[in-house]
This record gives structure tokens, sequence and C-alpha cells, in this order.
């Protein structure tokens, strides 16, 4: 089974003080469904009309568990901490097989 990957690109945030507070209790959820952050911050550089967003890229086992970690109550409750602080496109995506 391919690993799974959730990556999240932030288009705006308009409220850092929520954004540090989704993160306490992001991390922790997204760490007990088995995720594993491998990029957290905003690009060095970017080519070919690409955006300067704040990017994260989190690893899990399979795609199936990534959307189960988001999902879940513990998650959803950081989500509803950013609610209206923060623009962004999450998706999930399956790792080469």
């Amino acid at each position: 089974m391919p690993k799974g990957y959730w990556i999240t690109l932030y288009r705006s945030v308009s409220n850092l003080a929520a954004l540090a507070e989704y993160a306490k209790l992001a991390g922790p959820a997204i760490q007990a469904g088995g995720g594993r952050f491998l990029v957290r911050g905003t690009p060095a550089r970017t080519f070919e009309e690409g955006l300067n967003q704040r990017t994260v890229v989190i690893e899990f086992d399979s795609v199936e568990d990534a959307i189960k970690t988001y999902e879940s109550a513990a998650y959803q409750a950081a989500v509803k901490v950013l609610r209206g602080a923060a623009e962004r496109d999450v998706r999930f995506v399956p790792g080469p097989s």
C-alpha cells in the first residue's frame, strides 16, 4: 500500500495568533494519527507561476490514515480555532506505488 500525503497550501493568513493556537492543537492530533511532518514553512524560491505560500507536507502510512486523522475530533477542534483566520487548500495524495 502506498504512503499517503496530506498537503496544505495557505493562500492567506489573517490572524497569526489563531494560527499559533491551531498549531498547538493540530500538531499533536496529526502525530497521534501517525503523521510525520516532512515540510513546514514558506518556499525558499518559487518557479513557473508558483505562489509564495506557507506549505505543509505530512506523510502517513496511507491516504486513508491521513483522511481519518483529518476527520478526527482532535483535529477538527484545531480546525475550529483556525476558521476565519486562514484560507487554505488541503489535499490528500497517494505516494507512488
